[in-house]
């Protein structure tokens, strides 16, 4: 398939509505150059581990591993992360939460810790941090889901300057790219994200983010589109 020469100039979602997953997946390949030879191997074989796992997931209209390709290409060309292991972790960090089982292997007492020991003895430990910071817990049925999922949020990320990063770009795909969700989806996405503004703000701000002050001034950019698009939402729905 052709794509255009202009290709690592386009938005990511503009990509995914013209040229869909394969797209995408050139989009990525365009930022492997700046990985060692080693690196650039462990990020196909996370990249095929997440598009076996959520080989039948769809997000609304599209495959789930555009929402991965996304995150992951964010970090690499948007916060310039050349850190081999946030990338798999990346790419992988929606695995433990949607396919604990396939990971785990049937018959474990706790499939969420046997998919990370999975992950580790593939990936190495510190990816398997660095998804477990990001995977949700089973939660409360008695609280509300979306205070419980902030509480969470707030709680791993404190503790996991790395983690933040991929949260804040799986973050950015979801609210700022809550525009091109459809049908009801759209209120109640918005709904969830907009009080993790400040949150993720905050997160970004901290000395410790492991990120440049160029890039922290693009994710507040970022954040700031979020608002705008919350707002536009739930404040002046018609």
């Amino acid at each position: 398939m052709e794509f255009p020469p202009y290709l690592a100039t386009m938005p990511m979602h503009a990509i995914t509505e013209l040229h869909g997953e394969p797209g995408l997946l050139a989009r990525f390949r365009l930022e492997l150059p700046a990985f060692a030879t080693a690196d650039r191997d462990r990020l196909a074989e996370a990249l095929d581990l997440a598009a076996e796992l959520h080989r039948d997931d769809r997000r609304s209209r599209e495959p789930y591993l555009n929402h991965l390709l996304r995150v992951a290409i964010r970090m690499m060309h948007h916060y310039q992360v050349r850190d081999p292991d946030v990338i798999v972790a990346g790419l992988l960090h929606d695995a433990v939460e949607d396919h604990p089982g396939e990971l785990a292997g049937a018959g474990t007492a706790d499939p969420t810790a046997a998919a990370l020991a999975a992950l580790a003895d593939r990936f190495g430990d510190r990816v398997a941090r660095l998804v477990a910071a990001v995977t949700n817990p089973v939660y409360d049925p008695e609280r509300d889901p979306h205070v419980q999922y902030r509480e969470h949020v707030a709680a791993s990320l404190d503790r996991e300057p790395w983690a933040r990063v991929i949260k804040v770009s799986d973050f950015t795909d979801n609210g700022v790219g809550v525009v091109y969700a459809v049908g009801p989806k759209v209120a109640r996405s918005a709904a969830k994200y907009r009080p993790l503004v400040p949150v993720y703000r905050e997160l970004i701000a901290r000395p410790d983010t492991p990120l440049s002050a160029p890039v922290k001034r693009h994710i507040f950019a970022q954040l700031d589109l979020a608002e705008e698009r919350f707002s536009a939402i739930l404040d002046h729905p018609n």
